[in-house]
């Protein structure tokens, strides 16, 4: 009796166990589903390689310079009495920057005119003396030497009158230069005396600078062999010189500035130490942006030339270098090596390894990576030219 009793325990046991477990086909059956489900396909955009004109762009840093400077300094001796100017002021030409003491100035005016005044008379009474003479002369009664010194006395007495008018115009200009101006207009700057110095001794003081910032310069400078080789390619038909080459400019915070300029000089040597060619570009300031000695980046196109573009988000860097990303027959995605030559606008210029017309993964190429399998969507691609 006992052993019959734990015999149906055992298998009372053993039935709600299985109970408990349920199906286990059915679980591991659908938790295998659910682990083996592949993920849809990654969408992705397809860019076209256009053929189009390209602007063939250059990008060389510069540095500004205004296009006039003028020192001003003392001409005369004399103590400084008054600075007129506001230091970083703009002025015009023939502004009053610094008054100079005159009276010592002054002085040597009225000494040179009395001395000019006092040659004058003696110079009267020289012509006098002379027609004197040669009234006498012609009576037999004043001998040819009494002439010959009279004329000569008149000569002297005309050239101390021509000195005299000298110095006294040299007094002049000493008085106006007591009376500092500026010779050009701009933006003046600090001054380097201070009123009451003594200035213009030996030498001539330094005051303070002027420059002209309204149009200013950039100069910078390109490297000799690619200016040959652009050159030669527009010799030889494979690019076309541009008629007026625009000048752009980023600022040192890498925002660009808004007013284009223009090439106005290119120098005709290579520098022997640096191997480039000094250029320089002229741009007009009216804000004053631009400040002397600043340091920019230059952006300038010399020629145009037919290429091949794809967009920037198109590239990707690998350990082999460039590439971008193509799709087979099954829309697995396959990587292709590049080679690019520069921008033009946002767009690579593409130099190997793309034909017109091919189509590669544009958006999403982050995304994705070699042997998968995406779904393309094609960009109909721009109609405006690359600049």
């Amino acid at each position: 009796m006992n052993g019959r009793l734990l015999w149906s325990v055992v298998v009372l046991a053993g039935l709600l166990s299985a109970c408990g477990r349920g199906d286990p086909g059915a679980e591991g059956g659908k938790g295998a589903a659910v682990k083996t489900a592949a993920p849809p396909p990654v969408e992705v955009e397809r860019v076209v390689a256009v053929r189009q004109s390209l602007a063939l762009r250059q990008e060389v840093p510069g540095r500004v310079q205004a296009i006039r400077t003028a020192e001003v300094r003392a001409r005369v001796e004399g103590i400084v009495e008054q600075q007129v100017y506001t230091e970083g002021s703009e002025v015009r030409a023939g502004a009053l920057l610094y008054r100079l003491d005159a009276r010592t100035l002054e002085a040597r005016v009225k000494s040179a005119r009395a001395a000019l005044e006092r040659a004058q008379a003696e110079r009267v009474l020289a012509r006098q003396t002379q027609d004197r003479v040669q009234g006498l002369m012609a009576s037999a009664t004043a001998s040819r030497q009494a002439l010959d010194q009279a004329e000569a006395q008149y000569k002297k007495s005309s050239a101390e009158v021509l000195a005299a008018e000298a110095d006294l115009t040299r007094a002049q200009i000493d008085l106006e230069y007591a009376a500092i101006v500026a010779p050009i207009a701009g933006r003046v700057g600090r001054t380097r005396v201070t009123e009451g110095a003594l200035v213009g001794g030996k030498e001539a003081t330094h005051l303070t600078t002027i420059e002209q910032l309204d149009p200013i310069w950039v100069n910078f400078t390109q490297s000799g062999p690619e200016l040959f080789r652009m050159r030669r390619a527009i010799r030889e038909g494979g690019a076309k010189a541009v008629d007026e080459v625009e000048v752009r400019l980023l600022l040192e915070d890498n925002t660009p500035y808004s007013v284009v300029g223009k090439l106005q000089f290119t120098d005709m040597a290579v520098d022997a130490q640096t191997g480039a060619v000094a250029l320089r570009a002229e741009f007009p300031n009216p804000q004053r942006i631009l400040l002397p000695g600043q340091f920019v980046r230059v952006r300038l196109a010399m020629a145009t030339a037919e290429g091949i573009t794809i967009p920037q988000r198109a590239v990707q860097t690998s350990p082999q270098g460039q590439i971008v990303y193509m799709l087979d027959e099954q829309n697995k995605v396959v990587p292709r090596p590049i080679k690019t030559g520069g921008f033009s606008g946002e767009d690579w210029i593409v130099l190997e390894g793309l034909k017109e017309g091919e189509r590669v993964i544009g958006t999403g190429a982050q995304k994705v990576r070699p042997g998968a399998v995406v779904t393309p969507k094609d960009v109909v691609p721009s109609s405006k030219p690359a600049s």
